[in-house]
């Protein structure tokens, strides 16, 4: 297979498995606000686990509040980088992981932004008492698990000569 080949596949890998993801995003947010909006907390497990309906204006711990701006163009920032790493990245098995990574992680990014551009909030429902975390939705858990994959990859899996393909002086193959 040569080289342009392999970047359309990976390209049609991304397409797809984004689009998958986010769709599975969007459809949990839509049953969310369906079936939990103005209903009390349903318990999954009591004292631990529950569904709870939030309209989230901001970040985390409620940071960044109605900060429209922000969040667009830091998803523009992340998605760009992310489709640049894709694009530099040899094509070998060995970075399969990363590639996929990259892809959860784009998923998030994108199922949140179309919140924010369609309703101007994000839709949470998620929320795990037993340490009082902030309530979230499916997209942030594709943001946390790719970032924990990426860092437990960083250190135990790759090594930094792994990602010389960004400076342009790792051979591309």
């Amino acid at each position: 297979m040569n080289q342009k080949t392999k970047k359309i596949t990976v390209l049609v890998q991304f397409i797809i498995s984004v689009a998958f993801l986010t769709g599975l995003d969007q459809w949990t947010k839509y049953l969310a606000v369906q079936h939990l909006k103005d209903q009390a907390d349903i318990p999954l497990i009591p004292n631990v686990l529950y569904l709870h309906y939030l309209e989230n204006r901001g970040a985390a711990f409620g940071l960044f509040q109605n900060q429209f701006i922000f969040f667009g163009i830091m998803t523009v920032l992340i998605l760009c980088a992310v489709l640049y790493v894709l694009w530099r990245m040899p094509s070998e098995k060995k970075y399969l992981l990363l590639r996929i990574i990259c892809f959860i992680i784009c998923a998030g990014a994108i199922g949140n932004f179309i919140d924010r551009v369609r309703l101007n909030y994000v839709v949470d429902f998620i929320y795990f008492s037993p340490i009082n975390f902030p309530v979230f939705n499916v997209a942030d858990i594709y943001v946390v698990v790719s970032m924990a994959l990426f860092l437990i990859s960083f250190l135990f899996f790759y090594k930094e000569e792994d990602f010389a393909f960004l400076s342009g002086k790792g051979i591309k193959k």
